[in-house]
């Protein structure tokens, strides 16, 4: 790909906080669709009094989409970037500094040139880290509810907070799925299947409880691949679908969106109190008796996991959904406290 000399210039006079007046560099995919595509880029940067300064910096590059619901996401992440979110972070909780960000109207096109952070992430994160990671959630957005900032105010992109609950409508109103697990050809087990019929019958209970817990600033795609643990903190990227959302909506992916099958239940244990103990740090939680973590998994991931089973061929990944499901069951008998 063609990278522009000038703006990679700028990227690493920023992120060396000197003149670099030449850069040598190799690129290479790190991921990659339709809508976006993410690149490390590494090589020797030169200042201008001729030191050489090895360097690998992250380029991602978003195109315009919609996603269902939310039309404003693609370019969320650029917005937050523009804005003064980057001043609520802390040290042990934060995204990867922005050395470049550039918007292309005309292509409906932004870029950003990020931090690389080298670290620990996906299922290679041990259960301390997934602890970790709920601490450090909790005490950020404990700290943002009690002190309200200025920014938060200011930041006009943001998802909605029924987002998460149109988004479980939408699923449930698709007969594929709401059918499925009512039909005599289910495959699954049946307190599997009870489990998801209970939900739909009990959702406007289940949602009044929830619309009741804070109202906070939600990652919404709070799972292990976005997670960076490195030298004992938290980066956090891929910000898109944030916004508004409810006290342990965050929580919810980081169990159960393609986790740990093996450690589901456990990561559940510790991590809802830790999660708790951090937001306790500067918000009372004491009012709030049920913190509906389990509610949250089944309606943002049950009917997923159902149309993973429908639509995957192969028939170990069938299954990961089939034992996904029986593992929020599992929850449900092993409760964590708050």
């Amino acid at each position: 790909m063609n990278i522009k000399f000038e703006t990679l210039i700028n990227a690493l006079s920023r992120r060396f906080k000197r003149d670099i007046i030449s850069a040598e560099s190799q690129t290479m995919q790190l991921q990659g669709g339709t809508v976006g595509n993410v690149y490390l880029v590494i090589g020797i940067a030169e200042t201008v009094d001729g030191e050489k300064l090895p360097y690998r910096i992250v380029l991602k590059i978003q195109k315009k989409w919609e996603r269902y619901g939310d039309p404003g996401s693609w370019r969320r992440e650029y917005d937050l970037y523009a804005s003064d979110l980057g001043a609520t972070f802390s040290d042990t909780f934060r995204w990867p500094t922005c050395y470049h960000a550039e918007m292309n109207t005309e292509e409906n096109e932004f870029q950003l040139w990020l931090e690389y952070i080298d670290g620990v992430s996906g299922l290679d994160l041990s259960g301390d880290m997934y602890e970790q990671a709920a601490l450090e959630l909790g005490r950020y957005q404990g700290k943002l509810y009690a002190e309200q900032p200025a920014v938060l105010q200011s930041l006009t992109n943001l998802s909605h907070a029924d987002f998460m609950k149109n988004t479980y409508l939408h699923y449930r109103s698709w007969p594929v799925v709401y059918d499925y697990i009512r039909s005599e050809n289910c495959e699954f087990p049946q307190y599997v299947r009870q489990m998801l019929i209970d939900i739909d019958e009990h959702t406007d209970e289940i949602l009044a409880r929830i619309e009741k817990l804070p109202l906070v600033l939600c990652h919404r795609d709070f799972w292990v691949t976005n997670l960076i643990y490195a030298d004992g903190k938290i980066a956090l990227i891929d910000w898109d679908t944030s916004g508004w959302g409810y006290l342990g909506e965050d929580l919810a992916s980081l169990i159960a969106d393609e986790a740990d099958i093996d450690h589901m239940v456990e990561y559940y244990q510790r991590c809802v109190p830790a999660y708790y103990k951090g937001f306790s740090e500067y918000a009372d939680v004491s009012p709030i008796a049920d913190h509906c973590v389990y509610e949250l998994i089944l309606l943002v991931f049950g009917y997923r996991l159902v149309e993973g089973y429908l639509h995957k061929e192969d028939d170990d990944e069938k299954m990961k959904c089939v034992h996904m499901l029986q593992k929020i069951y599992e929850m449900n008998s092993n409760p964590a406290q708050g």
